[in-house]
């Protein structure tokens, strides 16, 4: 493991006048393996990037532990943060100074061997080369990211942190990125990332955990939680959702409904759905579709709740 978690917790006190205690973090356990993109899952608030910044050594934990590439994260911070990049969401792109002098600065404060020419690789490897000498300001949502991901690499760690590395770039630069990470983990480089975007989560991550309000509530890779979940979800929308909930229920394991909607969690949705039908027989129904269970599935079973709802987006 690159990484080894256990008890991690934080909390902290809002400033004001009335002062409040947030546990942000209660209790995260983790376990990422070398060469492994590993994703943390949850929605704004959930504590993802306060368990990031506690392994990236920039807050410390109130209490628990953790071993960061053979590292012990509080008796030996330094020796962590020589093994590891951090992208924070800002990404920390200066606005006033060009890319090739700001990775030629993180590499010069790193100590590497050659940073000029450590500097001009790694713009060829982010294909930034022909960006490297603009001013910050005038680059693009995604060259700016590709920028930060450069400034954390440019010390050639075996481990990074992106913490939500696409938020905020539109469909086509978010896909970029996802090669390049991709990419990375080809490389050998390790890489632990926060998201709340689901499609990026199933598609991008080997492995991932999701948290919820400071806890780690599922772990392991999107295949196993959606199987925990169900092979497959029937959504039907009815006028009469009571007596529609009434009628399924001995036929699936779960059933929950949302207004006018049902989505019913059944092992084979073909061969139930003839089933489903003959069951729903004088109940009037407007819509019915059938799909595989999604990651959104496996965060409402553990917590009740959509993650859409929370404001993440697929």
């Amino acid at each position: 493991m690159i990484i080894s978690a256990q008890d991690l917790r934080k909390t902290f006190i809002t400033k004001g006048r009335k002062k409040q205690t947030v546990e942000a973090v209660r209790g995260v356990d983790l376990e990422v393996e070398k060469g492994e993109i590993f994703g943390v899952l949850g929605p704004n608030g959930a504590g993802k990037t306060t368990t990031i910044r506690m392994l990236a050594t920039l807050i410390t934990p109130d209490s628990g532990s953790a071993t960061i590439a053979g590292h012990d994260l509080l008796k030996d911070p330094a020796g962590v943060r020589r093994n590891l990049g951090y992208v924070s969401q800002e990404g920390g792109v200066d606005e006033q100074v060009t890319p090739r002098t700001q990775i030629l600065l993180a590499a010069r404060l790193n100590s590497v061997l050659d940073p000029a020419g450590r500097t001009q690789k790694i713009l060829d490897e982010m294909e930034i080369a022909d960006l490297a000498d603009r001013p910050g300001r005038t680059l693009s949502g995604g060259q700016k990211r590709r920028v930060a991901i450069a400034l954390g690499l440019v010390h050639s760690p075996p481990l990074i942190f992106l913490d939500e590395p696409t938020t905020g770039l539109d469909p086509q630069n978010r896909a970029n990125l996802w090669e390049r990470i991709k990419g990375l983990r080809d490389q050998g480089t390790s890489v632990l990332l926060t998201t709340h975007y689901l499609e990026e989560a199933d598609v991008l991550c080997d492995r991932l955990a999701i948290v919820d309000h400071g806890l780690v509530v599922a772990q392991g890779t999107p295949a196993e939680l959606k199987r925990e979940v169900s092979g497959d979800v029937v959504t039907l929308r009815t006028s009469a959702p009571v007596q529609a909930e009434e009628a399924l229920r001995p036929l699936s394991k779960d059933v929950r409904v949302d207004g006018d909607v049902l989505r019913v969690y059944v092992d084979d949705g073909e061969h139930a759905l003839p089933g489903l039908l003959n069951a729903l027989e004088g109940i009037g129904l407007t819509s019915i579709s059938l799909e595989r269970a999604t990651l959104d599935d496996v965060f409402l079973a553990h917590t009740g709740r959509s993650l859409r709802d929370t404001g993440a987006d697929a």
